[in-house]
């Protein structure tokens, strides 16, 4: 009988552990989440401490403006939020589009629709002592057409 109740153990336990690994995933995403919520409410207040919250000081972001590259540290690109949501905010939409986590590393997009183009920014997010910051973020703008 004892014989038998091994291997019974062993598959209960190997059964067991898909469970496990989906809850860590579904926790790690919900924390990954919570940089990319705070760079959300940035934008939306305009409040920079929200943005410092989310970014690893060595993180830098860059994008393409008017066919030039722009490329900022995480200082430079901080510094332009002033304390206050911009004049049009009751028209902006912002979400997180999707996230993707192997191990202490994540990929995501995002996406801020604003009445006059559409962002996209990709973000590289790192697990740092337990804590998920934005570690790179580059960014794409897609005007939109003006309304006649």
């Amino acid at each position: 009988m004892r014989l038998l109740a091994i291997p019974l153990l062993l598959t209960a336990a190997w059964l067991s552990m898909p469970g496990n690994a989906m809850a860590q995933q579904s926790h790690d995403e919900a924390a990954a989440r919570k940089p990319l919520e705070a760079y959300l409410r940035g934008h939306a207040t305009g409040d920079a401490a929200y943005i410092r919250q989310a970014f690893l000081p060595t993180a830098h972001v860059e994008g393409i403006r008017d066919g030039k590259l722009l490329s900022w540290t995480a200082d430079e690109y901080i510094a332009g939020f002033k304390g206050s949501p911009p004049a049009d905010e009751g028209q902006r939409k912002r979400w997180i589009d999707s996230i993707d986590i192997s191990g202490n590393a994540a990929m995501a997009r995002v996406t801020l629709d604003y009445p006059a183009g559409t962002f996209t920014d990709y973000f590289v997010l790192l697990k740092v002592d337990g804590e998920w910051k934005i570690a790179n973020k580059v960014w794409a703008r897609r005007e939109k057409p003006a309304n006649p």
